[in-house]
């Protein structure tokens, strides 16, 4: 990385944090939760500069995602404080949370096929390419992996997706929510979960899946109520004697 790209990735790294904490500029405007989005200008730098010479000089592409899963997270612990302080919504965060994760996988689709570079220690998903960590079929670590990076990789996603559904849990906590609404919150979550399990054990990625949405249903019945539950028999008043 020259001095150039440097200064570039600094620069965006700035723009970042402007809109993480932009509550200090008392504007009392949105623009805040654009952090999200521009999360993915420095992520993507960086993914664009590390191939090197056509790949030759190839770094650790998860390095990119690492970043991206942190700067995620701080925005994710910001929103959270907000909205116990009432000065956030639930539903704008998780709201700009999805848009920037399809709008990356967007540009995981279009990046590498114009810098062909970009597909270094890259598999192709069907159109998407991300981080070829585990081979495909004996699911052991690829020689390009950085162990102590894919550690903390672990580490970082699983507070993503932890920072993502305590809220909405306890958003729900004591909500009359039917049935067959859990189901559908739970199967909502199969898609962090399988992602989840595959970063953490791809060998047993369905079965740890299953166990997650399992737990988690057990989780949204215990908290929610359905609005049918018979009143208790309210306790009659002992006369007291003379």
């Amino acid at each position: 990385m020259d001095i150039v790209q440097l200064i570039l990735l600094i620069t965006f790294f700035i723009i970042f944090t402007i809109f993480l904490f932009f509550d200090i500029f008392k504007r009392n405007e949105k623009y805040g939760y654009m952090a999200y989005l521009i999360a993915l200008l420095p992520m993507n730098y960086l993914w664009y500069v590390d191939p090197g010479i056509d790949g030759v000089m190839s770094l650790n592409p998860l390095l990119a995602y690492l970043v991206l899963f942190i700067l995620w997270s701080l925005c994710l612990i910001r929103d959270i404080w907000g909205v116990y302080n009432d000065k956030k919504s639930i539903n704008q965060m998780v709201l700009f949370l999805i848009l920037a994760i399809f709008i990356q996988l967007i540009l995981t689709a279009i990046l590498p096929e114009v810098y062909v570079a970009m597909k270094a220690n890259n598999r192709q998903y069907w159109f998407f390419w991300l981080p070829d960590v585990y081979h495909p079929v004996t699911f052991a670590v690829q020689p390009w992996v950085n162990l102590g990076m894919l550690g903390f990789f672990k580490i970082m996603t699983v507070l993503l997706i932890f920072l993502v559904i305590v809220p909405l849990i306890l958003d729900l906590k004591d909500e009359e929510v039917s049935f067959w609404v859990i189901i559908l919150i739970v199967a909502l979550f199969i898609i962090p979960f399988l992602y989840l399990s595959y970063v953490l054990l791809p060998e047993a990625m369905w079965v740890l899946t299953f166990m997650f949405c399992v737990v988690l249903f057990v989780i949204l019945l215990i908290l929610t109520r359905s609005g049918k539950e018979e009143p208790k028999p309210k306790k009659k008043k002992e006369k007291k004697k003379d």
